[in-house]
């Protein structure tokens, strides 16, 4: 039978069939668990969550945020950029590695075969409001030796059923693993490194909106080489 469509946050319309097919297959990257923090609870507060009595004003304030969360992980801000989001990390780890043969399957896989990638780093990251309300996002950042290599690369990882990155396993952080559907994406490039992001609900209500902004401000972070340490706070 042939795959269903449906339309995303933003209108665009997308296969049902997952980006990401394969066995046990979640998505290039890390995890991070994000829970919305604050007006989610709050009477008569829509916050970040999508519900049946949402409207046109919800998703503006989920786009807003996402600009700014965006614009806070440009600047190397992690935590400002999930604060931005209404959200808090939580904890982190962090995995970097020289190939990304071993790391991959399917087309994504077999492109690695004939043109390496020069870096792969992957985090899983978890933030949460303690409210029951969470999600899933994995992020990679992958590098290669010139910009031809990178865009032929993202040609193959943009399109449904490519293969991809296998994650990090969310076993590090005591979490159980969560297959992605490829629905909730986002990339961004900058100059020889793609950063990789996708989300899903984990817990909880999380409209699409909502979960495609997590992933294309996921992916505006940078990599974690060049994050700068977090103050020590009394």
């Amino acid at each position: 039978m042939a795959p269903g469509f449906y339309t995303d946050g933003k209108g665009r319309v997308r296969p049902i069939t997952d980006k990401k097919v394969g066995p046990g297959t979640v998505v290039a990257a890390g995890v991070l668990v994000l829970g919305l923090v604050g007006s989610a609870g709050a009477a008569g507060g829509g916050g970040l969550l999508g519900s049946s009595a949402g409207s046109s004003a919800g998703s503006s304030s989920v786009a807003a945020r996402k600009v700014d969360g965006q614009k806070a992980a440009k600047r190397g801000d992690r935590d400002g950029a999930w604060q931005r989001m209404g959200m808090r990390r939580l904890d982190d780890r962090v995995r970097r590695q020289v190939e990304c043969l071993s790391a991959s399957h399917g087309e994504v896989r077999e492109f690695f075969t004939h043109t390496p990638c020069t870096s792969l780093d992957r985090m899983v990251i978890a933030v949460g409001d303690g409210a029951g309300n969470n999600a899933v996002v994995s992020v990679a950042w992958v590098g290669f030796r010139t910009t031809r290599d990178l865009r032929a690369f993202k040609r193959i990882e943009d399109r449904q059923g490519s293969g991809d990155i296998h994650p990090l396993g969310a076993s590090l952080l005591g979490l159980a693993d969560i297959t992605f559907t490829g629905h909730n994406y986002g990339t961004d490039i900058d100059r020889t490194t793609i950063t990789i992001a996708e989300a899903e609900p984990a817990a909880g209500h999380l409209d699409a909106a909502t979960l495609d902004a997590l992933a294309e401000v996921a992916a505006y972070l940078p990599r974690p080489d060049l994050v700068r340490p977090d103050p020590v706070r009394p």
